[in-house]
């Protein structure tokens, strides 16, 4: 018959074990919790970036564009903007379609054996706004001065 002491010993080590279990789990559910507040910000940049394109009426402030999606989500960096119809001008476009490449998450959960997981790199974003009345609104004086 083991003695108390064994019985003690053994409880600790099955604790350890399951505790190893438990916080990687918990820490993996964090980490997937991240990719989908990333993902959901990337989206809500992208559409805020395409209602400011939009409103402020111009076909060349890409980089005030994507300066306004980088303060949402500093790990935008590259943002391409297509006008409708193709190549009209301030005074023409249609609407427009704002689409947000290259955007990486990088897990921070250890993997026992491994120092870091890979940054993965997430699918393509896409916004579109129609063309609106330009500069009628109060709220688009000021957002146009940003």
């Amino acid at each position: 018959m083991a003695s108390r002491q064994q019985q003690k010993g053994a409880s600790v080590v099955e604790f350890a074990l399951v505790f190893l279990v438990f916080l990687t789990f918990v820490l993996g559910l964090l980490d997937v919790t991240r990719l989908l507040y990333t993902w959901n910000a990337a989206q809500e940049a992208a559409r805020a970036g395409a209602r400011y394109a939009a409103v402020c009426d111009d076909t060349t402030r890409l980089a005030d564009v994507r300066a306004l999606m980088q303060r949402m989500v500093p790990a935008i960096s590259a943002v391409a903007i297509d006008w409708s119809p193709a190549g009209c001008s301030a005074t023409d476009c249609q609407s427009l379609r704002l689409r947000v490449t290259g955007l990486q998450f990088q897990w921070i959960s250890p993997v026992v054996g491994r120092e870091r997981l890979a940054a993965i790199a997430l699918p393509s974003i896409t916004a579109e706004s129609i063309r609106e009345a330009m500069r009628q609104d109060p709220v688009s004086s000021t957002l146009c001065a940003l």
